[in-house]
């Protein structure tokens, strides 16, 4: 499904179709709003400057516990990204909202956001842990997810708000995000707790 509305958002920014007019309205009625210094920060948590260091932290961490694989896969998933968008955002040309500047679709900050932290979520969640009551574990298998999906989203709106990219701009990086992670949320599961 995610693939389906990446495409389909890919294909109405290249063809120029009613969505992109549509996000263009929406867009231009979001700039702007909200203290500048705020939607500057939740911009910046998709950057590689924060957004990197989360993830090598988590890759370190897991490593330390004895992860080898998912680590690995961690790793390639975040160096997916710009070799994805990169080759996208020239293919699109897109112009960004508030400039005459071209290559702003996909949102390189939000699908780096997606990844980062959801690969650190994932990673987390896969490794082994010590015994805790039943709700400590429910806390811990909700908590990071949350986390990740929640700095995600509020690069999202901080990126739209301050005007550094259009609504499905930010869409298409959160599109992306999940198709980034899935083979490393399928190797996690696959693999349980045996040879991580």
């Amino acid at each position: 499904m995610l693939a389906a509305l990446f495409g389909l958002i890919t294909w109405q920014v290249v063809a120029g179709g009613p969505l992109l007019r549509a996000d263009v309205r929406v867009g231009e009625r979001l700039f702007g709003r909200g203290p500048a210094a705020l939607t500057q920060v939740l911009s910046d948590l998709g950057g590689v400057p924060v957004a990197l260091p989360v993830l090598a932290c988590a890759i370190a961490y897991a490593l330390w516990r004895g992860a080898r694989r998912l680590p690995v896969y961690a790793a390639l998933a975040m160096a997916a990204v710009p070799a994805l968008v990169i080759p996208l955002k020239i293919a699109t040309a897109r112009q960004g909202p508030l400039t005459e500047a071209v290559g702003y679709y996909p949102s390189g900050h939000t699908a780096t956001a997606a990844v980062a932290y959801g690969a650190s979520a994932l990673l987390l969640l896969a490794l082994p842990r010590p015994s805790r009551p039943r709700g400590a574990r429910w806390l811990r298998a909700w908590m990071m997810p949350a986390a990740a999906i929640l700095l995600t989203a509020a690069t999202g709106v901080g990126l739209v708000l301050h005007g550094y990219h259009w609504p499905l701009d930010v869409v298409a990086g959160w599109c992306l995000g999940p198709l980034v992670l899935g083979p490393l949320w399928w190797a996690g599961r696959r693999n349980g707790r045996r040879d991580l």
